[in-house]
């Protein structure tokens, strides 16, 4: 990526970018952000994945989704600035990530979320302005390593000359943030030290206002204190229209969904829905701690009901029905809601997209 953009770069005109780095509540984060940006009168494109129906959901700018139009327009632009070879060589998201930034040209601001890790993230290929980091916990452990130690080194070192963490589960972080960031020499701020009494209240406003639950109310915090650093003023009432589809969000009154995919999610899950009990529609990519997450899901969940998902990436239905067991939670195949009971679809992208078709009928 690093090669590709280097012998492109004279040709592309970068924007001013803030990079959103961390494990939980990236997209989220960069939603608040990026419409808040773009509420206050800046020309703003917020890139974040994977989509859930469909690909334009990746490429946002000034509140709207790309169209069809637009990507086919970028993808002609950028197949006349790469060679062959090249462009042959990069990955999906890489290119994914080219295309954006080809659209994102006329921008003043660029929120620019990483896929995965950070420092070998394709994102990561650009000069940024801010980094701002999300909650850093286990996650694809076969690329970043087994310990929180590798996992948020790989992604803190993708740090720019700013530097923006929020509240991270493991005190380790902030010990790896402070010392790679004397490295680089960057300027840090934590996002509590950012925001007045004042600030608090309107977050407290904003959140009751959405209905938000206390991670994304976090998420909510670390885009305001991250307009802080960069000198535009915090019109709070710019967030009301922000919030990503898929994160806690309800369908209906019966059917909440939920991208995401690892334990931290479900951790902050039982927290907002503590009382409640629903039948948990579900499934797991074989790379992710699917036996520990069922297990803190556990205290909400009625019974299992796991949703066929085809993707190679998936785990086998023996696999996960031995987690299942293991936790003492019942389970059958996911067949379609029934009346009156109440859903909790939660697990990946491919999952809540995989629901969406048959909820929709499509």
């Amino acid at each position: 990526m690093p090669r590709a953009y280097k012998s492109i770069e004279k040709e592309l005109k970068l924007p001013k970018i803030i990079h959103v780095v961390g494990t939980n509540g990236k997209g989220t984060t960069g939603r608040f952000l990026a419409s808040a940006l773009w509420r206050s009168g800046l020309d703003v494109g917020h890139y974040t994945s994977p989509h859930i129906l469909r690909f334009n959901e990746r490429i946002w700018s000034n509140g709207t989704d790309a169209s069809d139009e637009q990507l086919e327009a970028a993808h002609q632009k950028l197949s006349t600035l790469l060679d062959e070879a090249t462009a042959d060589a990069l990955s999906y998201f890489e290119y994914t990530t080219f295309l954006a930034i080809v659209l994102f040209a006329s921008c003043d601001w660029v929120v620019l979320e990483a896929g995965l890790g950070g420092e070998y993230d394709a994102t990561n290929a650009f000069a940024k302005e801010l980094s701002i980091f999300t909650p850093i916990a286990m996650d694809h452990e076969d690329f970043l390593g087994n310990t929180i130690e590798s996992v948020a080194k790989t992604k803190l070192r993708s740090m720019g000359p700013k530097a923006l963490t929020g509240i991270q589960p493991h005190s380790e972080v902030y010990v790896h943030f402070d010392e790679i960031a004397a490295e680089r020499e960057s300027e840090t701020f934590l996002v509590h030290d950012l925001l007045e009494a004042s600030d608090i209240r309107e977050v407290q406003r904003v959140s009751q206002t959405l209905g938000l639950p206390d991670y994304l109310r976090e998420n909510l915090s670390m885009a305001a204190a991250a307009m802080k650093i960069i000198g535009v003023e915090v019109e709070y009432d710019d967030f009301l229209d922000a919030p990503l589809f898929g994160r806690l969000s309800a369908l209906d009154e019966h059917v909440t969904i939920d991208v995401g995919h690892n334990t931290l999610a479900a951790a902050a899950i039982v927290r907002s829905m503590a009382g409640k009990k629903v039948v948990l529609v579900y499934n797991s990519y074989k790379d992710k701690a699917y036996g520990e997450i069922l297990g803190i899901l556990k205290p909400i969940v009625r019974h299992v009901e796991i949703i066929a998902i085809e993707d190679d990436r998936i785990e086998t239905a023996e696999r996960l029905v031995e987690a299942i067991t293991q936790n003492g939670l019942t389970y059958s195949d996911f067949y379609g809601l029934k009346e009156g009971v109440d859903y909790l679809v939660f697990g990946s992208f491919s999952v809540v997209e995989q629901f969406l078709k048959e909820y929709y009928g499509k």
